[in-house]
């Protein structure tokens, strides 16, 4: 991140610079920490696991809620803290703010009820209206179709997309986030919702489900485990941090690789086989497409991640590593680096460079265009 920030120092646009690391699980929490520190914003191209996200989690307990002949207060107020909120409402007193829902919680009574037992003791304990409605909108909603799947769950998401999503993005970070994470997450159970339709309808046709909202719930969960979101986002003014199977199609002047170490990435698969035709099995080519790949091979690919990093860069690679794990252990070098003509920054050069100063070392400033250049007198 010092180079990162060395280089918008130099009016490199953040555009021209991406960091690439082969697992971003592990590199999230330092390099979001390290980029507030030097005043990045970062943006991290990752698996969208749409079942962790708040919107998913709306639908979800929607249709629990849905599903149930009796429910707990529990139960009945879980949408409303997943930000449920009614689709057509124009007033911006949506979402039921959490101080609001816990007044009701404390102030209902224990057990289970239908919607209509329940709808008799809000009014009577003079609870928040907007929890009359939601409990209204309940108790009118139509039986499980295909189409009436389709109406109601996007309904539920166009009012979180409309009254939910501005909540994370007031509470959010100056680097946004949670809030591109909440709206990509929107994207995806939006399409979610219309693959469910079709998938609702087929079972139906096979008699492999039944005509309840607790069957949509779980087809549902099925949909959103086998489809991960795609790595998307749309922050043009962050750095972008990806993995290295999404750096192929890239063509950025500077790339940062990071993590070149023997145990982390590349890493160098140990096989009889040739290399060659672990390939050639991997890409189905022929009649070795009928072959089926031992699944160590799959980490060969990490050869070519490299070699598409190398190639996705048009004025340098600049790679960087750690030399010591947490306890101390020393970490040796990955062994593709002696394949390329690296030269290596001094150690007093990365002192520099990490501290106040934040000086970029010769061999990179050279690597400038004269554009980007800072006069000594500025």
């Amino acid at each position: 991140m010092a180079v990162v920030a060395a280089l918008r120092d130099r009016d490199v646009p953040v555009r021209d610079i991406a960091v690439v690391v082969r697992d971003l699980d592990a590199y999230e929490p330092p390099f979001f920490r390290a980029a507030i520190q030097y005043g990045i914003a970062p943006v991290f191209w990752t698996q969208l696991y749409v079942t962790r996200t708040r919107p998913y989690a709306l639908i979800e307990s929607v249709c629990d809620a849905l599903d149930a002949e009796e429910l707990d207060s529990d139960a009945l107020l879980r949408p409303l803290e997943h930000r449920w909120a009614p689709v057509e409402t124009t007033t911006d007193e949506w979402p039921v703010e959490p101080a609001a829902l816990d007044r009701v919680r404390r102030a209902l009574p224990g057990g289970s009820r239908t919607l209509e037992e329940w709808t008799e003791v809000l009014e009577a304990s003079g609870a928040d209206p907007r929890v009359l409605t939601f409990a209204d909108w309940l108790d009118t909603a139509p039986d499980p179709s295909p189409e009436t799947v389709r109406s109601v769950l996007s309904d539920v998401v166009e009012g979180y997309a409309e009254h939910g999503l501005p909540v994370t993005k007031e509470a959010d970070s100056p680097a946004l986030l949670d809030t591109e994470t909440d709206a990509r997450a929107v994207v995806r159970v939006r399409t979610l919702v219309q693959q469910l339709r079709h998938k609702f309808d087929d079972r139906l046709d096979e008699g492999a489900v039944e005509r309840s909202w607790g069957d949509v719930a779980e087809l549902a969960n099925v949909i959103a485990t086998q489809r991960p979101g795609r790595r998307e986002h749309s922050n043009a003014r962050a750095l972008d941090v990806l993995e290295a199977n999404d750096v192929w199609a890239l063509d950025v002047p500077f790339v940062v690789a990071v993590g070149l170490t023997a145990d982390d990435w590349p890493r160098v698969t140990d096989s009889m086989v040739p290399p060659e035709f672990q390939e050639t099995v991997l890409r189905g080519d022929g009649d070795v497409g009928k072959l089926a790949p031992r699944p160590s091979w799959v980490n060969g690919r990490d050869r070519d991640q490299f070699l598409d990093m190398l190639g996705a860069a048009g004025e340098a690679v600049i790679v960087t590593r750690h030399t010591q794990t947490v306890d101390g252990n020393e970490v040796y070098p990955s062994p593709f680096l002696d394949r390329i003509d690296a030269r290596r920054i001094n150690e007093s050069d990365r002192q520099r460079l990490v501290s106040e100063e934040r000086e970029l070392p010769p061999e990179i400033r050279r690597l400038l265009p004269p554009q980007a250049e800072v006069s000594d007198g500025e």
